[in-house]
């Protein structure tokens, strides 16, 4: 199993994660043109593509995911709440993951998993394949028990660090947005992410990526220090970008 980003941040996410013969791609928050060119950095055409995975319905994440899968005539699994979120007019082959129950699609096991989010029915993914389990966890207020107990024993994850607290406060943003991105149904913070990362037991986890990184309230330098002392025992720590997102990792 291996898995790659197109792109993580506010302005456009879109993960690949590939098995045997499934290629899976996890939100789409670009245009089809923009996701075109950043999937044939990877070595992909979107024609490729096995299915596509929702997490839920703000734009950064799902903008792109009509057209894609009306071009492509590409399956699409959401949550029946993402889907009734909005008029996302035809999608010719969806599938409702009703009461996020586990899937299989190829040699893959999806598990989708609630998460304390600003949406309808949010999901985030952990994605099960010989026995190795990739957690992909954005876009959440809170590290809930339920999503600890589920993304707790990863061999690789996405974890969110979107912001600085101190950033946060003292940036750009209006005080309605500030107390949304902060609260417990927002992102997750640097401290948050550092948090869940010193109760868990970390021995399985052999590779960690830092992703949604606010590029207005947050920055490289202020995650890597917070997170420094927890991340010192897993073997690989990459930092996802807005514009490049991260290049293909191997879970093995």
């Amino acid at each position: 199993m291996r898995y790659a980003s197109l792109g993580s941040g506010s302005k456009g996410n879109a993960t690949l994660v590939q098995f045997l013969d499934q290629l899976l791609l996890v939100d789409c928050g670009f245009t089809i043109k923009e996701f075109e060119r950043r999937i044939d950095r990877l070595g992909y055409h979107p024609s490729d593509i096995s299915a596509i995975l929702v997490t839920h319905e703000h734009g950064d994440h799902l903008k792109g995911v009509p057209p894609l899968a009306r071009k492509y005539n590409l399956p699409v699994y959401m949550t029946p709440g993402t889907f009734h979120s909005k008029a996302l007019g035809d999608l010719p082959r969806l599938h409702l993951l009703e009461g996020y129950q586990s899937f299989q699609l190829g040699e893959l096991t999806i598990e989708p998993v609630a998460v304390p989010h600003d949406a309808r029915e949010p999901a985030q993914f952990v994605f099960i394949a010989q026995g190795k389990r990739l957690g992909i966890l954005t876009d959440l207020g809170t590290i809930s028990p339920h999503v600890e107990s589920c993304f707790g024993n990863c061999d690789a994850l996405v974890l969110e660090a979107n912001h600085d607290p101190v950033m946060l406060a003292r940036g750009p943003y209006p005080a309605s947005l500030k107390q949304r991105v902060g609260g417990p149904w927002g992102h997750l913070s640097n401290q948050q992410a550092a948090g869940f990362l010193a109760r868990v037991d970390k021995s399985r986890l052999q590779q960690l990526v830092v992703a949604h990184i606010s590029q207005k309230n947050n920055s490289l330098d202020a995650a890597q220090r917070e997170l420094a002392e927890v991340t010192e025992q897993i073997g690989e720590v990459i930092y996802a970008c807005q514009e490049d997102g991260f290049g293909w990792l191997n879970v093995s």
